[in-house]
């Protein structure tokens, strides 16, 4: 990890692209890491496997430990590996194109939606699926945090919820140049606390593992069965909008060149699908530790991180340092995540706000909705009916993101229906495309309807298969029946410099903004309507009247 602090120490902008005084404060934060807009290449300094260490550091939730106790509790150990190895699989193979997306044209998963399927306005129902995504887990790592500081320094949970919360909006502020710099010096210490009791109990003491596999689970009697599998499954696969979150550190890759490409290609795996491999090997440790527990205390403690690890570390080291060692690893856990997940929440709540309102109020306005949300869910012990929230969302989760994955897989390189270079601005899409808003609202629909026994008590378990298989089938399909005619309202956006170079990187070539006065990269500018200038991105979302929006045409 000790490449990391590379990523802190050129995280200011160029100084031609410092806000100047009176600019608008929308200018003002995004250009601190280019928060709701493109990338620009003079920005993008870091090496390929620096971006990837970065973005593999903000995987060290506990959610995961959580996860995996549960499915393992309910199906057994079989039932629980066959369940992870296949959200593992499902999570991969979607995430490939979005990672590839994200990396290839510096763009954030939001604006891929936009133009793979969605349009302008039509995606901003996949930024409250990934903002809901975001407070749902801040609110389980929130939780594992309170029962951690209940456990360490008797702190009744309601207030551990609310000490949870509170910690984290310091550090959220300052963006993506302080959350790296957080990742650096944390991580160390968490992989130790992590692996360490693990590898100690496996030593120490073999018949661990033996029971470990031999684990019916209370639903069950240790067979293999194809719905307690899916009902696993379905859980995992709330965690596929992670992708989102990869993608937020993945966008700062630099070019691919003839000469990096080995190393572009080894970074955008690992750290765009290849997080799953680290949260699929979290969700079995979780499934070992939560069956040792059992052994050792019982069952009620065992779907808890902090109890798993308190029962490691009791078998390895003094009495007087096993709690306070749970309960360092457990807060530096929830920091190192919740950071993340307050910052990237509230850039969704914050891009679907300017869209729909064309103001922009300031991103700390929606870190602290965000933060609200998920201390409503806490409060509301959302941690005892954990299963049933992360069933639910996943639903909508796997719609979206096959989804968008299917677009820019089958629309853009097969049917060659959706353009193939990506698309985000206001004036160039349409509001809404019905290729991906229909096929989404279909698959997530159908998908909740089933996962409520609505189509009969057999079929739910099936759930998270129909969303996936929707999903697929009706975004090519609905394709096919437009004949992709609503994914670009103009093909020109009145720039004759092209948006890519001769390498397929995007333009970096700069024009100043006529409106906020800011130098942006050709990509991230469309020709004004009303002068001879040119408008960034952000300026084209705020003009509440459209003076500089062009109009619809070639």
């Amino acid at each position: 990890m000790s490449a990391e602090p590379r990523l802190a120490e050129v995280a200011e902008p160029e100084p031609a692209q410092q806000a100047a005084p009176g600019t608008d404060q929308a200018v003002k934060e995004t250009l601190e890491d280019y928060t709701l807009r493109f990338a620009p290449r003079n920005y993008r300094r870091w090496t390929p496997m620096v971006v990837a260490t970065t973005a593999l550091g903000g995987i060290a939730y506990m959610a995961d430990f959580s996860i995996g106790a549960g499915i393992g509790l309910a199906h057994g150990t079989g039932n629980a590996l066959l369940a992870i190895a296949v959200a593992a699989v499902v999570i991969f193979v979607t995430g490939f194109p979005l990672a590839y997306y994200g990396a290839r044209y510096n763009i954030d998963l939001d604006l891929i939606t936009r133009g793979s399927g969605f349009g302008y306005f039509g995606s901003v129902l996949t930024s409250v699926i990934f903002a809901s995504f975001t407070f749902i887990f801040f609110a389980l790592e929130g939780s594992i945090m309170a029962q951690g500081l209940k456990l360490g320094l008797g702190l009744p949970l309601w207030l551990g919820y609310l000490v949870s919360t509170l910690m984290v909006i310091p550090l959220v502020i300052y963006g993506m140049t302080a959350l790296s710099k957080l990742q650096v010096w944390t991580t160390p210490i968490w992989l130790l606390l992590m692996v360490g009791p693990l590898v100690y109990l496996v030593a120490t003491d073999p018949g661990t593992v033996d029971r470990f596999l031999a684990y019916a689970g209370t639903d069950g009697d240790g067979g293999i069965n194809t719905a307690s599998v899916l009902l696993g499954a379905g859980v995992c696969l709330s965690l596929i909008a992670q992708i989102g979150e990869q993608i937020d550190y993945l966008r700062f890759m630099p070019p691919k060149t003839e000469a990096n490409k080995r190393s572009w290609w080894t970074a955008v795996v690992m750290a765009g699908p290849g997080w799953v491999v680290l949260g699929a090997l979290k969700q079995a440790i979780g499934v070992f530790l939560a069956v040792y527990i059992i052994a050792e205390v019982g069952a009620s403690a065992a779907p808890e991180p902090i109890q798993q690890f308190k029962g490691a570390f009791d078998a390895m080291m003094p009495s007087w340092l096993v709690v306070p060692l749970a309960v360092v690893l457990v807060v530096i856990s929830q920091i190192k995540i919740n950071v993340t997940n307050a910052y990237s929440g509230s850039l969704a709540w914050t891009n679907s706000f300017t869209r729909v309102t064309r103001r922009y109020p300031g991103r700390m306005v929606f870190v602290l909705v965000n933060l609200g949300f998920a201390l409503a869910l806490m409060e509301a012990d959302m941690f005892s009916f954990l299963n049933s929230i992360l069933g639910f969302y996943s639903n909508c989760a796997i719609a979206w993101v096959v989804t968008v994955a299917t677009d820019i897989g089958i629309n853009k390189y097969v049917l060659k229906l959706s353009p193939h270079a990506p698309e985000f601005r206001r004036g160039m899409l349409y509001a809404v495309n019905p290729v991906g808003v229909v096929a989404f609202v279909a698959a997530s629909g159908l998908s909740i309807a089933m996962y409520f026994h609505a189509l009969g008590d057999a079929l739910q378990p099936y759930s998270p298969v129909a969303a996936a298989v929707i999903a697929f089938v009706l975004t090519p399909l609905m394709a096919v029946v437009t004949k992709g005619r609503y994914y670009l309202r103009r093909s020109d956006d009145g720039i004759a410099e092209p948006l890519l170079d001769e390498d397929g990187n995007p333009s970096a070539v700069a024009y100043e903004c006529h409106v906020c006065r800011q130098q942006f990269e050709r990509p991230d500018v469309a020709a004004c309507r009303t002068h001879d200038a040119v408008v960034c991105s952000l300026c084209l979302s705020t003009d509440k009247v459209g003076d500089h929006v062009l109009p619809a045409g070639v």
